[in-house]
């Protein structure tokens, strides 16, 4: 078998990374450290063997890996970073190659040497089935800690503690909000606080994950991360502050807006969202509601990852880096804790084909919502509303239909169709909405009045 060249200092650089693997600065994989270890590497030979396992287990060859396990290789052999065959068959969702390996003995708890099992990193790139697997042969979260060995390790965005000053404030956030106002050098900031109280394997996976979106993210429409404390609890991420209440109680106190603000609002959503749908790899909200949407004097920012994934093609190559080259036809585990009010039907019934289209079904009743002055079917109780989507029945157009700018009642319509394949991208939601604002300029609003067909479909009155 032809040797791959995937060992970088006896550590293996292909495929995907440890879930908990630090990034150097230019957000690739840190695999030139030294460090202790567990593995028993002793001769060139060893090497070699672990080497031809980890990448037998990477590419999904089983003939490979039994053909090395003949040979009297441990199923559990690791290399410098503790990384087994089954850590990489759990990255790279190879579900046959994760039984294969359990049914060979492979241990199902192992840590890396950053405390990721495969169990960890399944659930990190979004492999379901997995997961499930792994779980019934009896594997376990485990309590992790994002904490480094040495000084050098220490992320670049890391805040110490002390610099943030806490006070009470006249900012009011949602109520419930893991959210808490601070001062950081001077400037006001959201701090999200990890709580130690209800501290959870889920939690820490949750907070994890969105802070390792959010370091990434870049636009004038997406709430601007700022730095994060990892190395002390409670573990927190700051992100910019935003005093001027969030789209939800703003909703609350305005009822509904002019067609002006409501329209250049939607082109702000649709302008974020649409960056993080073209995101590499792209990244799905999976809750977006009201208050979700933050205000600063004049525009929106889309804020609040916890729930959201990035999408990875499970047909990817890989280099030596962490790069992905991502597909439009994704899969991932629907969102626990989703608001059932802005939820998109095959959310609800639990469809593991979630793709970007559920946050447009999203930014449909949101829109709607911010026209009418009021939320989906109010009055009835969450989980009903999202039966209600999934029944294909959507939320009534109460008011006359000559409040609606022409084309913007038929592109909500677009928008929260039952199939997803059927509703537009946000790359085509942002010309609609901009010539939609164009024909408002001006007075011509006014001019571009017309009569607008009903809802297609059921419509609860």
């Amino acid at each position: 078998m032809a040797e791959p060249k995937v060992m970088v200092a006896g550590r293996f650089a292909y495929g995907r990374s440890s879930s908990l693997q630090p990034k150097d600065r230019d957000g690739d994989r840190d695999i030139g450290r030294s460090g202790d270890s567990g593995s028993d590497l002793n001769s060139a030979k060893d090497l070699e063997q672990v080497a031809g396992l980890l990448y037998c287990a990477c590419k999904g060859d089983i003939q490979g890996l039994e053909q090395l396990l003949e040979e009297g290789l441990s199923v559990d052999a690791a290399d410098f970073d503790d990384r087994t065959a089954l850590h990489l068959a759990a990255c790279e969702g190879h579900l046959n190659v994760v039984e294969f390996l359990i049914n060979k003995g492979a241990d199902v708890n192992r840590a890396d040497r950053w405390g990721s099992t495969p169990l960890a990193d399944a659930r990190h790139y979004g492999n379901a089935e997995v997961c499930k697997l792994l779980e019934q042969n009896g594997a376990r979260l485990k309590m992790s800690s994002m904490r480094v060995a040495t000084q050098k390790e220490i992320p670049e965005y890391e805040i110490i503690p002390s610099q943030l000053v806490f006070r009470e404030t006249k900012y009011k956030l949602p109520e419930g909000s893991k959210y808490r106002v601070a001062t950081w050098h001077g400037t006001r900031v959201a701090v999200k606080v990890l709580s130690t109280v209800d501290f959870s394997e889920e939690a820490f996976l949750q907070f994890r994950d969105e802070l390792d979106l959010l370091q990434r993210l870049r636009h004038p429409n997406v709430v601007q991360f700022l730095g994060a404390i990892t190395q002390s609890t409670p573990m927190m991420i700051v992100t910019e502050f935003l005093p001027q209440m969030d789209l939800g109680k703003y909703l609350k106190e305005k009822k509904r807006l002019d067609p002006e603000r409501a329209v250049s609002y939607a082109l702000d959503i649709a302008r974020g969202m649409n960056y993080l749908h073209e995101h590499k790899p792209p990244i799905i909200h999976c809750d977006l509601k009201p208050s979700d949407l933050l205000r600063d004097a004049k525009h929106l920012k889309v804020a609040d990852f916890g729930l959201s994934l990035p999408k990875y093609d499970s047909a990817s190559e890989f280099s030596g880096s962490n790069s992905i080259r991502s597909s439009d036809s994704l899969r991932t585990r629907p969102p626990k804790g989703a608001s059932y009010l802005y939820m998109a039907p095959e959310v609800y019934g639990k469809s593991e084909d979630i793709d970007k289209s559920v946050d447009v079904f999203s930014f449909a009743l949101i829109v709607q919502e911010m026209m009418e002055g009021t939320q989906p079917f109010s009055g009835m109780q969450p989980e009903a509303v999202a039966k209600a989507y999934a029944e294909d029945q959507r939320p009534p157009f109460r008011h006359f239909a000559r409040r609606y700018p022409a084309g913007l009642k038929e592109l909500i319509e677009k928008c929260w169709q039952k199939t997803p394949s059927s509703r537009p991208a946000f790359s085509e939601i942002i010309p609609r909405l901009t010539e939609i604002q164009r024909g408002m300029g001006g007075g011509g609003f006014l001019r571009s009045l017309s009569c607008v067909r009903p809802p297609r479909g059921k419509v609860i009155s």
